[in-house]
């Protein structure tokens, strides 16, 4: 069976050392000396986010015939706009490069200068029109304002116009938040450091974000606007009945909650094979708003290649996962 993975991560060198010469390196900068020795033993090296060939040996192993490129944790969207103007463009164009490489494997999300919402929009329809980017992705919020803000409605009018999804994906949480929800003097600065990301804060924090944008009204003034949400969801499809049921009668939504979420929001697993959250997933969603991603290089399931196999699903639901679903969406 074919397969096309959309949340797979890439950085340039060229981008992540521009990017250091601004901040100093603003991860290390941003958590304690134990986080950074953990995400340091953890995560993938820049060495391996960069390259290609191990990423191409790993996508013919399980069968994955194309990823969908995004920057990774190096990128330069939440710089100042009199850097990330410039810089973002010029990252854009470095992924462009390496698709190029290969046209038939990778395709790519364009990362945008959020704090210049209407130089983000010149530069995800120039990443669209020109690059031939299948959409963009962002990242966390940009100085604590979430992309629910009025502030950021040219990045969304333009994804419409073009008719790209826009891909939410998580990122460090504020500090103040960190420190009411997920520290205590009872554990280790990792396990806070990690209870606040990958553990569970980035989720909440993500979750929390497409709900912001469904109440923002956004998909009234914008029907056609579609978001994408990684990790089965980021939490939310749990909750979408209880919304319904006590949030969605205070609003002034033309639309109960949970019918903009099925209707507008695409939910990819981010690598998280487990049986029974799909099985939930499968209930509660469109099968044609499902989508499937790995989070390469962060994750490397063994069963990339099987897993849907093991779902009960018939051909046609796998094959709408697979890659049907991202060939529509993202018009490959």
């Amino acid at each position: 069976m074919k397969f096309i993975t959309i949340e797979e991560h890439f950085e340039s060198e060229v981008i992540t050392n521009e990017i250091n010469k601004v901040t100093g390196n603003l991860v290390s900068g941003q958590v304690s000396p134990e986080m950074f020795q953990y995400m340091q033993k953890e995560l993938p090296s820049a060495t391996e986010m960069q390259d290609t060939e191990k990423r191409l040996a790993f996508m013919d192993q399980h069968g994955i015939d194309m990823q969908v490129l995004s920057y990774g944790n190096s990128s330069p969207q939440n710089l100042g706009p009199k850097i990330s103007v410039a810089l973002c463009k010029r990252a854009n164009d470095e992924l462009a490069k390496v698709i190029q490489q290969n046209p038939t494997r990778f395709a790519g999300f364009a990362v945008l200068p959020v704090g210049s919402p209407e130089d983000a929009a010149i530069e995800l329809k120039r990443a669209v029109e020109e690059l031939g980017f299948k959409g963009a992705l962002v990242k966390g919020q940009f100085e604590n304002k979430y992309f629910d803000n009025s502030f950021y409605y040219p990045i969304f009018e333009m994804a419409e116009k073009l008719d790209v999804p826009i891909s939410f994906h998580p990122s460090f949480i504020p500090e103040p938040i960190t420190e009411q929800y997920f520290a205590s003097d009872a554990w280790s600065d990792v396990v806070t450091g990690v209870f606040s990301s990958a553990g569970f804060g980035w989720h909440m924090d993500v979750g929390i974000q497409v709900v912001r944008m469904i109440l923002s009204g956004i998909f009234d003034k914008l029907p056609n606007l579609k978001i994408i949400t990684g990790h089965l969801g980021e939490m939310v499809p749990m909750f979408l009945n209880r919304m319904d049921d006590t949030l969605g009668h205070w609003t002034t939504l033309e639309r109960k909650i949970s019918d903009y979420y099925r209707t507008n929001v695409y939910v990819t697993p981010s690598g998280l094979l487990y049986k029974n959250e799909w099985k939930f997933l499968l209930n509660e969603l469109d099968e044609n708003h499902l989508i499937y991603a790995l989070d390469y290089p962060f994750v490397k399931p063994e069963n990339a290649g099987t897993f849907l196999d093991t779902l009960d699903l018939t051909d046609e639901v796998k094959a709408k996962i697979a890659h049907e679903n991202a060939e529509k969406l993202l018009h490959l």
